[in-house]
């Protein structure tokens, strides 16, 4: 058994991978880890989801994410069985 990481460069990208580890492959969420890949705080490398400018009328984009570094996801206890599927999974959602 081992260890598996992969970084994201969005929270969202992190965590699709992971709701697809836990939703279609069965990991056991407790198994699986996040946050930012360095010491502070970070959404990530790139602005996604509210933080990004969107159609009108809305109100314009912010420019306050903590976008410190990358997202590192690591999943625990990972057999030969479901390493393929890990990686998959990491690679699926642009994983680095």
């Amino acid at each position: 058994m081992t260890t598996l990481s992969a970084t994201f460069a969005t929270r969202r990208d992190a965590e699709l991978a992971v709701e697809r580890l836990v939703q279609e492959f069965k990991v056991d969420r407790k198994a699986i880890h996040v946050g930012p890949e360095g010491d502070d705080n970070s959404a990530g490398e790139a602005p996604s989801g509210a933080d990004r400018k969107a159609a009108e009328p809305s109100p314009e984009a912010r420019d306050d994410a903590a976008l410190e570094g990358a997202i590192l996801v690591a999943v625990d206890g990972v057999d030969d069985d479901n390493a393929a599927a890990v990686r998959s999974a990491f690679v699926e959602f642009g994983s680095s």
